[in-house]
């Protein structure tokens, strides 16, 4: 109970931000937005196949789906990714400015480095695209990886993760300032209502700093109210997590996908579940996809990413 009421507080105090208004449910207004272009940078939660598969549970016919390709397919826009001629820049592990990636990959393109990418090719952003965000999950992945290993503090840790945020937010506004007046943006989800979390023991540490992160993302933004939507994804996984049945779900504890890598695919570890090399054949026998949250250890369903794109249309139509 008291985590509920900690989360209502936590969503009043933004609601008295302007950047997070329309977070709030605070429009009545009719969308008038009629975005032309949809344009996407961010991590594993926005790849769409950067690198011929999405970090999901892959369908076998090639179609992808995640929250980005949901919000998108309400204007029937593309969001195929740029390696194909498109105009998603996201990448699985992708941090927001440093190197390696989240798997200790130094070839990921970050997400300054994607923005700096289309700012190169395309100059500005027009009035008539919409851009979808997101980012740190791969920096607390990282992060965390360096606790493990005695690198970092936990206290430090904490005041990283909070400065992350901050370090997204200059990268959105980096967008802004080259045009972007339709800017749709996803904090972390609380990392600590993973499997992964649950099998390392670091929920406390994992909820500690995914907090952070989203505190200092949010704060940072609070002048954009006019160009920036935030939709919550940590409140959405919190309600699937908390009350699976309410979206469907059967189980928000366990990953579906049987697909383990011997690599450090996703950035905790080897010989671990990776969902970007998971297909329909690669679940666990009898399961049904779309009662899972979880598609590996840390990253969502096909069902979790629709339902979650869909909030985020809903949001931005109320706002725009």
């Amino acid at each position: 109970m008291a985590s509920h009421w900690m989360r209502r507080s936590l969503l009043a105090a933004a609601c008295a931000s302007a950047a997070l208004l329309a977070a709030c449910g605070s429009s009545t207004v009719d969308s008038a937005i009629s975005p032309q272009r949809a344009v996407v940078f961010g991590d594993a939660v926005n790849d769409v196949g950067q690198k011929g598969s999405a970090y999901t549970v892959n369908v076998t016919n090639g179609s992808r789906i995640n929250w980005t390709t949901q919000f998108a397919s309400y204007w029937s826009l593309p969001v195929t990714p740029v390696s194909t001629g498109g105009s998603n820049y996201a990448q699985g592990n992708a941090r927001i400015s440093a190197k390696p990636d989240a798997a200790g990959d130094a070839t990921t393109p970050t997400i300054t480095e994607q923005i700096n990418n289309f700012l190169a090719a395309n100059k500005t952003f027009g009035a008539q695209d919409i851009v979808l965000i997101n980012g740190g999950i791969s920096d607390l992945i990282a992060g965390m990886a360096q606790v493990n290993a005695g690198q970092l503090t936990a206290d430090a840790f904490r005041a990283q993760a909070r400065q992350w945020g901050v370090d997204l937010a200059t990268q959105v506004r980096r967008i802004t300032e080259a045009g972007g007046t339709h800017v749709v943006l996803a904090g972390v989800y609380d990392l600590s209502r993973t499997p992964w979390a649950a099998a390392i023991g670091q929920q406390a540490l994992l909820k500690d700093v995914s907090r952070a992160f989203n505190t200092g993302l949010q704060v940072s933004l609070t002048d954009l109210g006019n160009k920036v939507q935030y939709v919550d994804l940590e409140y959405y996984v919190n309600l699937y997590t908390d009350t699976p049945s309410s979206f469907s779900f059967d189980n928000a504890t366990q990953a579906v996908c049987t697909s383990v890598d011997a690599g450090n695919g996703i950035g905790t570890g080897t010989g671990q579940i990776n969902s970007a090399l998971c297909t329909p054949s690669t679940v666990l026998a009898g399961a049904n996809v779309d009662r899972y949250v979880f598609a590996d250890n840390v990253y969502l369903t096909p069902s979790a990413h629709r339902q979650f794109g869909t909030y985020a249309v809903d949001k931005v139509r109320l706002r725009w």
